[in-house]
């Protein structure tokens, strides 16, 4: 099993590999079957909780769909990414919320700050992932984020969380 340490620096890894771009280093860090979703806020301020049959900010059921859109990304196909933002990820708050055979549950705090178009937006939110250890760095099976500013003047990606 995973320690704490080994935790930390693993999710500081990942966030390092957002800022400075490194796509494909950053897709390793996920499992080809990652869960990977950021549920939508419903009018009765909770959480989706089915992105199946309710609206979510980003879903994908496996790494295919963080394939693509990384692709997208890198080529300048996505108009919500052209020019890639500068981004900072501060992590906060990391904690191991359980252990079993599928994995280490962890939850943690964090604020991203994305410089673009000489405006700096600020996001922050909770994620919520399972871990398991592998050959060289561990990866991530589950990733759940709950952003928790969610009225935003723009589209929301995976570099911003």
């Amino acid at each position: 099993m995973l320690t704490c340490d080994q935790v930390k620096e693993f999710l500081y890894h990942e966030a390092r590999l957002l800022d400075d771009r490194q796509w494909d280093e950053w897709i390793a860090c996920y499992s080809p079957k990652v869960v990977y979703w950021m549920p939508a806020w419903g009018d009765d301020d909770k959480l989706t909780t089915d992105p199946q049959r309710e609206i979510s900010l980003i879903y994908y059921p496996n790494r295919e769909g963080l394939e693509d859109r990384v692709y997208r990304i890198k080529t300048e196909r996505s108009g919500a990414s052209t020019p890639e933002p500068r981004t900072t990820h501060m992590i906060s708050n990391i904690e191991i919320t359980g252990q079993s055979e599928q994995g280490v549950d962890v939850r943690y705090n964090w604020v991203t700050y994305s410089h673009r178009y000489q405006q700096t937006d600020c996001y922050f939110g909770t994620t919520f992932c399972t871990l398991i250890a592998g050959e060289g760095l561990p990866q991530i099976v589950r990733k759940t984020i709950r952003l928790n500013n969610d009225y935003i003047r723009q589209v929301i990606d995976v570099y911003h969380v």
